[in-house]
């Protein structure tokens, strides 16, 4: 649930928040910016903690045919902007 809150924010910062996310809506930039700060801190909490798999175990855990580069670049970008209104 959300709450309502006065903040001072760097508007430059913003506004670069908002070209890159697509956003033309303050509170939809910050929102996603919240949500990959939160879940950039679990990530690296998880990283941390070596998700509790040994060496061999973690070695075992990738699928040596996963392709990373392959997959970024046959994926299709997200867009986080409003969506076209439908002409009527």
């Amino acid at each position: 649930m959300g709450m309502k809150m006065t903040l001072n924010i760097d508007g430059e910062m913003l506004a670069r928040v908002m070209a890159a996310t697509g956003t033309t809506s303050k509170t939809t930039a910050i929102d996603l910016a919240l949500r990959e700060m939160d879940r950039r801190s679990k990530l690296m909490k998880m990283t941390a903690e070596g998700l509790g798999l040994g060496p061999e175990e973690l070695k075992d855990a990738l699928d040596p045919a996963y392709n990373l580069e392959k997959t970024r670049r046959d994926e299709t970008p997200a867009h986080y902007g409003r969506k076209p209104r439908s002409r009527r």
